[in-house]
């Protein structure tokens, strides 16, 4: 077909309750309805382009009508169609997790519009519409959030600001007894629950920084002091408070954590203070707030910059990753030198062959990585799962731990072997990693086993972006030597008899 010719990245399943084969087949009596039938036909077409073209699916919920035949009752009832409903919805999503697909939760769109708006019957009717045309933007933009979160273009870091951001009023004319934070007081609890959501977002990955026009020392004092705080010091990775411009202290935090500023999303009562962000800074992002702090939280969560397409183990532990680099940076702001720093470091990596446990971190890395890659390639996880099957390709998963922690998977290098020379099809790290000399090792891991499979070159490409100048001499540095250009870059060779392997700074754990 034409769409397997295609070979798309993924395929999206746009379903609605009333193309689905939830009615039974005999219609005589109760119950009318039932969800096995619509979970194994949607299972069905997953796994066809899965195998004859080798897409994921990104399978959508289903809103249930806003008609209900018993009322309250539909909702418990078995046989009824929004039961059926919400056993299939709750059967995809558990289904969609295990299979490496991707879930587009529509049901909590059309909840968030109104099934009443959602719906069009009309529409339906003429067109088999499957949603009113004034829902069409909120889908459009739900459904380009998901994309975008499995390119890797969804927000990393949280930055806050401070008074009437996080607590009522200012601590550096009200005190610690002046400023509104805590139960019992209206505005106080919608500020306890800005800190919780942000709390919750830490706990899930998104690293929180602080920025704010005030003393250091007095700006700590509610997070030392006051009982109604929920975050705590330690919840932040960079804690920037002094009187220099936003703008400014932004491009601290981003340096300091290695981000690049579109990485970055502002949060900020103050409207002259967002302004001068958004024209002086334009790619971080910066929700527009009302006055009233009740509404923070929605204005926040609803904009999609922190949007998932997974939820990894190393997701779990990355803001605690990142407030450990900043550690390192200062650190590193008070050694010598380089090499006596990362010899302070004691870095052990793990290298190892992609595996079914890493796979999902593997393809997140993948999707996500723009800085420290070489070509900037994109894979779906079934594609990484071929990869990581097939004979023909060497696959590498690198992961770091220090004296301040474990980093987690950082790495990922792809080779296509070829009997005379192994093509290097992708080569990436996190840049949280940086000047650590870990890419001197993993050259050393790969040019060694492309030597032990008897190979004598080993080529790289260099596919330039506008994100990934980093790279731009890292062939050049590890000993390869140009050798020509491609469509799309330049090509490098490196003559595996003439390696001589670097002398790294760490332990190898295989």
């Amino acid at each position: 077909s034409a769409i397997n010719v295609f070979k798309p990245d993924a395929v999206l399943l746009a379903l609605d309750h009333r193309g689905l084969p939830f009615r039974m087949a005999d219609g005589r009596g109760w119950p009318p309805f039932e969800s096995d039938a619509s979970v194994h036909y949607v299972s069905e077409i997953r796994e066809a382009f899965r195998r004859n073209c080798g897409a994921a699916s990104i399978v959508q919920t289903v809103p249930a009508p806003p008609e209900l035949l018993f009322g309250s009752l539909d909702a418990g009832l078995p046989g009824s169609l929004r039961g059926a409903v919400l056993a299939f919805n709750s059967a995809i999503a558990r289904d969609v997790s295990r299979r490496g697909d991707l879930l587009l939760d529509v049901d909590w769109l059309a909840q968030s519009v109104g099934l009443g708006t959602w719906f069009d019957e009309r529409n339906w009717h003429i067109g088999k519409l499957p949603f009113s045309q004034r829902a069409l933007p909120a889908y459009g933009e739900f459904v380009g959030r998901l994309l975008a979160a499995v390119r890797g273009k969804t927000r990393k870091c949280l930055v806050l600001d401070l008074d009437n951001t996080l607590w009522g009023g200012v601590i550096g004319d009200d005190g610690l007894d002046g400023i509104s934070l805590g139960q019992g007081d209206a505005r106080g609890e919608a500020f306890r629950w800005i800190q919780a959501v942000a709390k919750d977002l830490r706990s899930r990955g998104v690293v929180l920084a602080v920025c704010s026009k005030n003393d250091d020392a007095t700006a700590r004092m509610p997070f030392r002091d006051h009982d109604g705080m929920i975050l705590k010091e330690s919840d932040i990775a960079v804690f920037v408070a002094n009187w220099t411009d936003k703008a400014t202290n932004l491009e601290y935090i981003a340096k300091r954590l290695e981000f690049g500023l579109d990485a970055l999303v502002l949060l900020d009562d103050n409207p002259a203070e967002r302004a001068l962000v958004r024209q002086a800074l334009p790619e971080v992002a910066v929700p527009e707030l009302g006055s009233d702090p009740s509404t923070y939280v929605r204005a926040l969560l609803w904009s999609g910059y922190f949007e998932s397409a997974g939820l990894t183990a190393e997701d779990l532990v990355r803001a605690d990753q990142y407030k450990s680099n900043a550690d390192r940076a200062q650190l590193l702001e008070e050694s010598r030198d380089l090499d006596s720093f990362l010899a302070s470091l004691q870095m052990v990596v793990r290298l190892a062959p992609f595996d079914p446990t890493g796979r999902r971190r593997i393809t997140q890395l993948i999707n996500k990585t723009n800085q420290f890659t070489v070509t900037t390639r994109r894979y779906t996880e079934a594609q990484v799962q071929e990869m990581e099957l097939a004979p023909n390709f060497f696959t590498l998963q690198v992961a770091v731990r220090d004296r301040f922690g474990d980093n987690g998977m950082i790495g990922v290098v792809i080779c296509e072997r070829m009997p005379q020379e192994w093509r290097i099809d992708s080569w990436l790290m996190s840049c949280r990693v940086l000047n650590r000399r870990i890419e001197e090792l993993v050259c050393n891991h790969t040019v060694a086993a492309a030597a032990a499979a008897g190979a004598k070159r080993l080529v790289g490409e260099y596919i330039p972006t506008a994100r990934n100048g980093l790279v731009a001499d890292l062939y050049r540095r590890l000993g390869f030597e140009r050798v020509g250009a491609t469509d799309a870059g330049e090509l490098w060779s490196l003559d595996i008899d003439k390696f001589s392997p670097f002398a790294v700074p760490m332990a190898v754990d295989q």
